[in-house]
């Protein structure tokens, strides 16, 4: 599902990963986090997908919630446990939000206020 961001400017987190071999308890960490990242204040929602590379991006408010959940201890946890036992690779990279657009999902109650405010917006809305 794709998610449903406040107007700009807002921040993400995207994470790429290359798993290593041992990827035991990873899923239930994962799922974890998951739960604990939607708690915290500032949390926005979070987009992933994984084939050989995985990348998730992670929505957030601002920088101070960022930080925050940077420093939570179970997430520090977790951090721990992906540098030394699941990820052979990663990356994080953290940017703020300028601008975004685009269609809601088709049959979805968004896709007519998407669609309207496309027609509003026209060309104006798209650069």
């Amino acid at each position: 599902m794709i998610v449903n961001t406040p107007a700009a400017p807002y921040y993400a987190v995207i994470f790429t990963s290359l798993m290593g071999d041992d990827t035991a308890g990873y899923a239930a960490m994962a799922d974890k986090m998951l739960t604990l990242a939607r708690a915290q204040p500032g949390f926005l929602g979070v987009e992933s997908a994984r084939e050989s590379i995985g990348i998730t991006v992670s929505y957030w408010t601002d920088l101070d919630a960022i930080r925050a959940w940077k420093r939570d201890i179970d997430h520090r946890e977790a951090q721990r446990l992906g540098r030394e036992r699941w990820y052979a690779a990663y990356r994080t990279r953290i940017a703020r939000v300028e601008r975004d657009y685009g269609s809601a999902e088709k049959g979805s109650a968004e896709q007519g206020l998407a669609e309207k405010g496309s027609a509003e917006q026209g060309l104006a809305g798209k650069g």
